[in-house]
């Protein structure tokens, strides 16, 4: 069985975005929407991704501003879905960083094999046998072992608040907002409801304070949301 892989499908086309996220789910792997390229770089920033799935042509950003972000900032696999047939346009996006390069319109088989194939490749880069923690200050996240400890000391989370924070710590210099938090781990929409996000994040605070009462690590950002705090 396959694990469970986060791929990002970058698809303006409700119709063919939709038969990505079939394709994906079918292949045992977790699938998530994104319209544009506005949209995709919020989820891009929020998140880690085993996967992007991109169209060239979208609103917003473009898919070569997509492709040259991720490669820049990242070794995520990227597979170009695109209807532009130019040779050339072919060979700038391999050589820009992408994996792969799909015309539309595709084969839905065709489409399965190439994923399967490009994480494949990646497992093998990617797969050594390490520990992957993550540490802010004394605070320090066991991503294998899906444990939090303060100064040594394990901090009990439930699993929405070890997603949070997890998220959180993945980029220690970004302001989440609430809506960022909320999309990115329920994976819905954020439809301006405040509660869900305060209770989990009260309850991380207090939790991580009960284990050292000396330290804050996270901070309100007024106006915009939470940040890890300095």
């Amino acid at each position: 069985m396959n694990d469970l892989k986060n791929i990002l499908i970058i698809e303006d086309d409700e119709d063919i975005n939709r038969l990505l996220c079939d394709i994906i789910s079918k292949n045992g792997y977790s699938p998530k929407p994104a319209y544009s390229g506005t949209e995709a770089l919020i989820y891009l920033e929020s998140q880690n991704w085993d996967m992007v799935l991109l169209d060239l042509m979208l609103p917003g950003l473009s898919g070569e501003e997509i492709l040259r972000k991720v490669t820049k900032e990242s070794n995520v696999p990227v597979i170009i879905i695109s209807a532009k047939l130019g040779t050339q346009t072919k060979i700038d996006a391999l050589r820009a960083g992408a994996d792969d390069y799909i015309t539309k319109p595709f084969d839905i088989e065709e489409v399965s094999a190439r994923i399967d194939s490009c994480l494949r490749r990646y497992r093998r880069v990617v797969n050594v046998p390490i520990t992957k923690q993550i540490c802010h200050k004394d605070l320090m996240v066991d991503t294998d072992a899906k444990k939090v400890s303060v100064n040594g000391n394990e901090v009990k989370l439930t699993a929405l608040e070890f997603e949070i924070l997890f998220l959180m710590m993945s980029s220690p210099k970004k302001v989440f907002t609430k809506a960022n938090l909320f999309e990115s781990i329920w994976n819905e929409e954020f439809c301006g409801d405040d509660n869900t996000i305060n209770v989990h994040m009260s309850n991380i605070r207090s939790k991580l304070s009960k284990a050292n009462s000396d330290e804050e690590y996270i901070e309100t950002i007024w106006g915009m949301g939470y940040r890890l705090k300095t």
